[in-house]
């Protein structure tokens, strides 16, 4: 290997060139001797003598008549483009006149129309299986997910428990029986199976509900950073066919595959069902689009209901990014992307949104100082780690309060995600929405409870006023029931007034019954 090519060589400004005849030399002529040249004409350089290096900068073809000449020159690097510091805009949202109540927020996104679709829908199966249906109603469908979220918050280890004498919960028993539940779980249903017996989707038990739920994510102004990545819906068993996927990584290995485009907040605004090959069955795919890879067309699918795409920013990992995703994403919505190449040991990103300038320092483990060292990190990386975990961070939230969704019928995981989904979003909105007016918010175990009791409360008929009653019972302290009987206090543990109940001999009531005559 030659030196001079590692390390390189100064360049040299003058270069001698040996006659090819030696016994010849310049000494034999002069410079009033003519050249034998019929094409020369002096020029204002051969006037000048030795102060004709200053025109050496000129590019000129070397020629044998000249003793020197000037080395190649140099490319100059002015015009190289390079990318500069990340720098996107900061959405600005409206600060609402008031913030509103959970349930409010929860509408928004789990509409009636949603809730009446499924009573719709609910009867017509029960209907077509007993021969009669189950006559539901929108207002019973509210009470049913009520239960479910009650259920997220306070897991019991069966369904049966909550209804059990000894682990009895009042908060889901008075509000529907234990049969009643079970039955509605059973036929609740979102979609008519007669009309879509011979449908190319195979997800076609919730896909109307589905599709209303998109619709409504997709209002919910977004900020100008997104992320797509895939979510892992659990399901272990064996009635779903292809629709199941595996993936190692997760912590539910088996399940139903979603991709999801979040904004940096962690709320959801556009999701896709993965179906294997019918996946994109009701999208027209240009020539362009076909010939990605799947993961480059999910990217493009969910970017292309951005309503700023021009100022938008999208982050995903190496199972979408590829240099035709970036190219087309920047040509042909004007999104730009930044995202890892390989999964391997060394991290590779590709980006068209920012370079590596400036550096930031960040603190990592070090195996060999066995402590953590202070490093400098890319503004690209640093832009990667801060605003990639959208999807992770709604996918936390969706699993802290999880409903309950075991069952044989495989649509029920999907529906208990969708619900989980909309108290999540509702919440980080309902967060965001705090923060402009200043005020703090409440905890998501708060506001999925506020929820769940303003749907047990909605359109329900209000409680009769009745005259006050004739017996009242005040609970004190004490070891005896007294009662009072022709000016005599007598012990016993029975009530001998109009109640006759049997007392506890723990905690008891002392009696104070109002009436005009004693028995």
């Amino acid at each position: 290997m030659d030196a001079k090519s590692f390390y390189g060589a100064r360049p040299l400004t003058l270069l001698a060139l040996v006659p090819e005849n030696p016994q010849e030399s310049e000494g034999d002529l002069s410079d009033d001797d003519q050249v034998e040249d019929p094409d020369y004409q002096p020029t204002e350089a051969d006037d000048t003598g030795d102060s004709s290096f200053e025109s050496l900068d000129e590019e000129e073809a070397p020629s044998k008549s000249r003793s020197f000449t000037q080395p190649p020159r140099k490319k100059s690097r002015k015009g190289k483009h390079t990318l500069k510091t990340f720098q996107v805009l900061n959405s600005r949202f409206e600060t609402p006149e008031a913030v509103p109540s959970p349930f409010q927020y929860l509408k928004m996104l789990f509409t009636d129309e949603m809730i009446e679709n499924i009573a719709h829908h609910t009867n017509l199966y029960s209907a077509q299986e007993l021969g009669d249906p189950i006559k539901t109603s929108p207002e019973e469908i509210e009470h049913f997910l009520a239960i479910l979220l009650f259920m997220g918050v306070f897991n019991l280890p069966s369904l049966e428990d909550y209804w059990h004498h000894e682990s009895r919960f009042d908060l889901i028993t008075d509000i529907m029986p234990r049969r009643r539940f079970q039955l509605l779980r059973r036929y609740i249903h979102f979609n008519d199976n007669q009309q879509c017996s011979e449908s190319w989707d195979s997800l076609y038990k919730i896909r109307p509900l589905f599709e209303m739920l998109c619709e409504q994510c997709l209002l919910i102004p977004s900020t100008h950073k997104h992320s797509v990545d895939e979510v892992l819906v659990a399901y272990k068993g064996t009635r779903a066919g292809t629709l199941r996927q595996y993936i190692a990584n997760k912590s539910d290995k088996w399940g139903f595959k979603l991709f999801c485009r979040a904004s940096s907040s962690g709320i959801i605004h556009d999701l896709l069902l993965y179906q294997g090959a019918s996946t994109f069955f009701n999208v027209a795919l240009s020539e362009e689009e076909q010939a990605l890879p799947l993961g480059a067309k999910v990217v493009t699918m969910l970017c292309t209901t951005t309503k700023e795409p021009q100022m938008s920013v999208v982050f995903c990992d190496n199972f979408f990014t590829s240099f035709n995703l970036v190219q087309y994403l920047h040509t042909a919505l004007g999104v730009k992307c930044i995202g890892t190449c390989f999964d391997n040991k060394y991290v590779n990103l590709l980006s068209n949104a920012c370079g590596i300038m400036t550096f930031s320092t960040v603190k990592c483990w070090s195996k060999e100082f066995h402590a953590k060292i202070t490093i400098l990190c890319p503004s690209l990386i640093s832009a990667y780690n801060e605003l990639k975990g959208g999807i992770n961070l709604s996918d936390m939230l969706v699993h802290m309060y999880k409903t309950p969704a075991k069952s044989r019928r495989w649509y029920l995981p999907l529906f208990g995600h969708m619900l989980d989904l909309c108290i999540a979003n509702s919440w980080l909105l309902y967060k965001r929405d705090s923060g402009l007016q200043n005020e703090k918010p409440v905890s998501l175990k708060r506001f999925c409870l506020a929820v769940a009791h303003s749907l047990n409360q909605f359109n329900k008929p209000a409680s009769e006023l009745t005259s006050w009653p004739t017996i009242f019972h005040y609970i004190t302290r004490g070891k005896v029931h007294l009662m009072h009987k022709k000016n005599a206090v007598l012990q016993t543990h029975r009530c001998g007034w109009k109640c006759d109940v049997l007392i506890c001999l723990v905690m008891f009531f002392y009696v104070c019954h109002i009436f005009s005559k004693f028995k």
